[in-house]
């Protein structure tokens, strides 16, 4: 008769391999309830990634073929007593107890033919991984056939998911002409290149885009990026936010997306109420260093949580990034705070994301604005620099 041994050297002989599940523990106690067996592509050669599940936790191995073999010789019919292999010719049932006859029962293949999958599964990227760019490769983050380096893999991450967040707000923005934006304090650039890629060269609009630094070396290193690759409406200039002008992009002033990555404590206020008072149509902003409320706390506030210098700091964080939030909402923006990739200077991860609101809501903000005071008074504050700033 045939064995599971024998059927599962066919298949990995024949390349018709596709999967294996090893079930009906014979020793419950501390062993695993269920082995799943899969294909996977490592460094251009197969292997295959022996997944059991112990209680809740899985843990995850990659063998040989020769190694599979060896280890369901071994687990089945003394571990487990059914095993269930998965072929591109069919599905064959074995069971197996101790002492007892083995049974085989076939049927039709019920997977469809799969290709062999990555160990990790490569996520389509809006700047994908194999396709040069050439701003990433001037910056040391891709080389030249496409590829990332390995050390700088969290930096490229970062990249994609700042994009996608850009290209969730596209719809808000005006579909024709050129977009006007403006990144506040934009540091070494990267995420500014990367808007700009993703504007002129994916979706093929026209910018004028204004990245804004104190750092005067800073900002002559990413002009002459922006040189070197013929960047069309990217400027590096060094300037204070509340001393930009806006009237630099058109004599209306108008500014379609206000960017504040990398300002701190309460530049990013300053960032926000320059958007604000723009009416600029979108604004990303990520927070970080928020000194201010920490400072004002009460300390009759919590103080079972404030008493404690870290839950201190952390929770005046939160608060901070939502009365930004809640205020943004008041002065007319649909406001969402979503989860970013902590950038490499700032444990922070939190993304501010507003939309100006288009049709008047005298109901809505209503509701909003005493939303926002009680959180105020929640938190037993008064006017903070962010309304001042709006004043």
């Amino acid at each position: 008769m045939e064995s599971l041994i024998s059927l599962l050297a066919q298949s990995l002989n024949g390349n018709t391999f596709q999967r294996l599940v090893l079930s009906q523990p014979l020793h419950t106690k501390g062993n695993s309830s269920k082995v799943t067996v899969r294909p996977i592509d490592l460094n251009g050669q197969t292997s295959y990634q022996w997944t059991a599940r112990i209680g809740p936790q899985e843990t995850h191995e990659n063998l040989t073929a020769e190694q599979l073999r060896q280890r369901a010789k071994t687990v089945f019919g003394t571990a487990f007593g059914d095993a269930h292999l998965f072929t591109s010719e069919a599905d064959i049932t074995l069971r197996k107890k101790p002492g007892g006859p083995l049974k085989v029962k076939r049927s039709p293949s019920s997977l469809a033919p799969q290709p062999v999958e990555g160990h990790n599964r490569e996520k389509e990227y809006l700047i994908p991984v194999g396709k040069p760019c050439p701003f990433l490769v001037e910056v040391g983050i891709m080389l030249s056939d496409g590829k990332v380096r390995p050390a700088m893999y969290h930096k490229f991450r970062q990249i994609n998911r700042y994009l996608e967040f850009v290209d969730d707000i596209l719809q808000y923005l005006p579909a024709e002409g050129t977009l006007n934006v403006v990144d506040f304090g934009c540091g070494k650039s990267y995420l500014t290149f990367a808007l700009h890629h993703l504007l002129t060269k994916i979706l093929n609009r026209t910018v004028s885009i204004v990245g804004l630094d104190l750092k005067e070396d800073v900002i002559e290193d990413c002009s002459q990026i922006a040189k070197k690759l013929g960047c069309e409406g990217l400027r590096f200039e060094v300037g204070r936010i509340e001393s930009f002008q806006p009237s630099c992009f058109d004599p209306t002033g108008t500014v379609h997306l206000t960017v504040s990555l990398h300002a701190c404590d309460i530049a990013t206020d300053d960032a926000l109420a320059a958007a604000i008072r723009w009416q600029s149509d979108a604004i990303l902003a990520v927070p970080c260093c928020q000194h201010e409320l920490n400072q004002t706390l009460s300390r009759d506030l919590l103080p079972g949580l404030t008493g404690y210098g870290i839950m201190r700091d952390r929770f005046a964080s939160l608060a901070t990034d939502a009365l930004r939030a809640r205020l943004l909402e008041v002065r007319g923006y649909k406001t969402q705070v979503l989860e970013f990739i902590d950038l490499e200077h700032t444990p922070k991860n939190l993304l501010l994301r507003a939309v100006r609101r288009k049709i008047p809501d005298p109901d809505g903000d209503a509701y909003r604005l005493a939303a926002f005071e009680k959180l105020k008074a929640d938190l037993l504050l008064g006017t903070w620099h962010l309304e001042q700033a709006l004043l």
